[in-house]
């Protein structure tokens, strides 16, 4: 895994090493020796994969009390990835960033716990496969508003998202209490 540079704090984006001969090619995903070197937990707790098609926009989801960090992998398709840092402590609270990820170059993004996640699906069909460091727990999920202004200038212009009623419904940040944002601690 090659890191490049933190954007906001804690995220980081990797482009893993690829080896194409005329059978194909392979690429390693995930190292966790690799991981001690950059400080990235070690450990994930469960693994999920969700296929969309185009125009699908999913999120931009977090857990409150059990904070969830993601690494983030597009295994068939295309996507732009973004997220927003809701760390009520951090210097980059509210500011948000974009990343185009597909299954070509096979970039991995390291989204810590705190952060909204979301992303749209720009092929036909795309197969995302995410690695949690905390189970997900129904009771405790929350979104912030796909268009939402720290994030609305991220998206391709003239974008219509296909949305689920939730995440159609979800609040703007303006309107959150901070009880509704993740915690900087993960609950015992």
């Amino acid at each position: 895994m090659e890191q490049a540079s933190p954007i906001l704090a804690g995220l980081v984006l990797f482009a893993p090493r690829r080896f194409d001969d005329e059978r194909g090619s392979f690429r390693e995903l995930w190292n966790s020796e690799r991981a001690d070197e950059t400080g990235l937990p070690r450990v994930f707790v469960q693994t999920n994969h969700s296929q969309s098609v185009r125009d699908v926009l999913r999120g931009l989801h977090f857990q409150r009390r059990w904070p969830q960090g993601k690494w983030v992998t597009v295994i068939r398709g295309e996507i732009l990835d973004v997220v927003v840092d809701l760390r009520a402590s951090s210097s980059t609270f509210g500011q948000a960033a974009a990343f185009e990820l597909g299954e070509a170059e096979g970039r991995a993004l390291y989204v810590p716990p705190g952060f909204a996640h979301g992303f749209l699906v720009r092929s036909d069909v795309t197969d995302v496969v995410y690695h949690t460091t905390a189970p997900y727990r129904p009771g405790d999920e929350g979104a912030l508003r796909w268009d939402d202004p720290c994030v609305a200038a991220l998206w391709p212009e003239g974008v219509a998202p296909r949305l689920s009623p939730k995440d159609a419904a979800a609040p703007y940040l303006r309107d959150m209490k901070p009880e509704d944002l993740p915690r900087e601690e993960p609950s015992p």
